[in-house]
């Protein structure tokens, strides 16, 4: 859903490379994901956590943490959860060391596959609503996240031109 909505504490953990904190997502005292915060509480979602995934500068994806209650967390909770995201960044890498040259290309072939569909779709509509790039990334995370569908699987439709977001919406 971050993904998609292109928000949240695992994209701003991400974007910033810093541990990001909302210990009361239903009263956060700034708020901060507009279009997140209400699914992920429908969700049972009352405080969210997101800490980078990092070996030095190199951001490997984060750790996101949810509680059903609200409050920050303890201290030998964030003491964990920072060891944890180091212990998942070390095993990514050694899982990778130990992969085959063929496993490693496949696995960056799909994540490179999946960014260039959602890049393909993002300038396809771009064209069609005569927006910038950005704000064509909005709309299709705004189908998607409405549509309660994958951000890929909207822009591979867009890609083999079967959705397109130029026309009238009973056309």
């Amino acid at each position: 859903m971050q993904f998609t909505l292109g928000e949240g504490p695992c994209v701003d953990a991400h974007n910033q490379g810093h541990p990001i904190f909302e210990p009361h997502l239903t009263e956060p005292s700034t708020p901060r994901w507009p279009a997140f915060s209400t699914p992920a509480v429908e969700a049972g979602a009352q405080a969210v956590f997101g800490f980078p995934l990092r070996v030095g500068e190199v951001r490997l994806g984060t750790l996101d943490l949810h509680s059903t209650r609200p409050g920050p967390l303890k201290v030998e909770q964030h003491l964990d959860a920072l060891i944890l995201a180091n212990v998942v960044a070390d095993a990514i890498l050694l899982v990778q060391a130990e992969a085959t040259s063929s496993q490693l290309t496949a696995e960056l072939r799909a994540g490179t596959d999946f960014h260039t569909v959602v890049n393909q779709a993002s300038g396809m509509i771009a064209v069609q609503l005569n927006v910038s790039v950005g704000q064509a990334l909005i709309w299709m995370r705004m189908h998607a996240f409405v549509g309660d569908r994958p951000l890929v699987d909207v822009a591979q439709e867009v890609a083999a031109r079967g959705l397109r977001f130029d026309t009238e919406p009973d056309g």
